[in-house]
């Protein structure tokens, strides 16, 4: 099969942020009332409408998906829905709107990524069919790589929550992650999706070339004054981790298990990590799966931290959707990862966890999601493993 590729060299643009961060407005709200955009254009863009989540919904098949470049094809987003899913989570990179930024306060470039998004009649029909969850990676969030320090991360957030039409409680109160439990008893769905951009601290790099580490320029920092979620988003998470599920997907933009790279990724931060694994460990009595994206490259990865109290955890990390960088053969060769269980999938992909409440199990698999220009290939299996709990 052959596939649109790009320049690898794209996975390693690394910006530093320059800017201070800007002072918390009063409120989500007010900041999205507060900024329509450059002067003058109007209203921010909205996403077409979307059907809901019902309450009572026993979630058998959940799908999601990050690296959505929005100038590229899109047809992927009828081979989800034929897929069935009950719930789409979109968890990153859902569009490319820091590409060209220039440093404008106006996030020009962003807001026009999301008018394309707006306009794009894949999505139109997608959404009509298919309940979203969404939360943001760093492509979306407006700065690459970008953490606290992005000066105009409010006008970022007034965009996405004005686009995505989040919840009133996401709205008020910075940052974008948020929850929901859905089924009856015995078949709750606990869905959190995390926030980790609005309150990062910058990253350590390694202090050498950029041409020196071919697998990133992120090294480890120890320092417990660095955060990854911020205290308001822990204490959030803890409360949610509390609540009765019976199994909980907990989806972060980045990916959580793996140490075979130096990108981003939780490793970067391993007092965070821990502090993860521990609340993991402590929470309600459920099972758990991990979702992640942002590598433009997917594989199911596993774990028994002794933070998580033996636990096994599973990690999928799905991407890219239709961004993809590399063939499977050059990344799996090239990442070599004790942690990953599967081939690493460069391919088009998606991710779906499809739940059997009798039996107590999830199998966890990377559909292909089409090539790009003729969609050949859409919806094959491409890796998979089936975990009880």
């Amino acid at each position: 099969m052959i596939r649109s590729t790009l320049l690898a060299g794209a996975m390693f643009a690394l910006a530093a942020c320059t800017a201070a961060p800007g002072d918390r407005m009063a409120s989500t709200a007010s900041a999205a009332s507060s900024y329509d955009g450059p002067a003058g254009t109007g209203a921010l863009p909205v996403a077409p409408p979307n059907v809901s989540l019902a309450p009572d919904t026993a979630i058998t098949r959940l799908a999601f998906g990050s690296c959505n470049h929005q100038l590229r094809p899109q047809a992927y987003w009828s081979h989800i829905a034929a897929a069935d899913p009950d719930v789409f989570l979109f968890i990153g990179d859902n569009n490319y709107g820091d590409n060209g930024w220039d440093g404008d306060a106006d996030l020009t470039s962003l807001r026009e990524a999301y008018a394309v998004q707006a306009a794009t009649p894949e999505l139109a029909a997608f959404r009509a069919r298919v309940p979203m969850m969404i939360t943001w990676d760093d492509h979306d969030y407006g700065f690459n790589d970008g953490g606290s320090s992005f000066a105009f991360r409010e006008r970022g957030e007034a965009l996405f929550e004005a686009f995505w039409d989040v919840p009133g409680e996401v709205r008020a109160r910075p940052g974008v992650y948020h929850s929901t439990i859905t089924g009856p008893p015995g078949q709750r769905t606990q869905i959190i999706l995390l926030d980790t951009r609005f309150f990062r601290s910058d990253l350590a790099t390694k202090p050498y070339a950029l041409e020196r580490w071919p697998l990133g320029v992120y090294e480890p920092s120890r320092d417990p004054a660095k955060t990854m979620l911020g205290e308001a988003q822990w204490r959030w998470l803890q409360s949610e981790l509390a609540k009765p599920a019976d199994l909980r997907i907990v989806a972060s933009s980045i990916q959580v298990l793996t140490e075979a790279h130096d990108y981003e990724s939780w490793k970067n931060l391993p007092l965070e990590r821990a502090k993860l694994f521990g609340m993991l460990a402590a929470r309600e009595e459920s099972g758990l799966v991990l979702l992640s994206g942002d590598r433009h490259a997917g594989g199911i990865y596993t774990d028994a931290p002794q933070a998580a109290g033996g636990e096994r955890l599973w990690e999928l990390t799905s991407s890219s959707l239709n961004y993809s960088f590399n063939t499977t053969e050059r990344n799996t060769e090239r990442e070599p990862d004790a942690r990953r269980v599967t081939d690493f999938i460069s391919e088009e992909n998606f991710g779906l966890v499809e739940i059997d409440w009798p039996a107590r199990r999830v199998t966890l698999s990377l559909r292909d999601a089409g090539d790009v220009e003729d969609g050949t290939g859409a919806g094959e299996v491409r890796a998979t493993r089936t975990v009880e709990w």
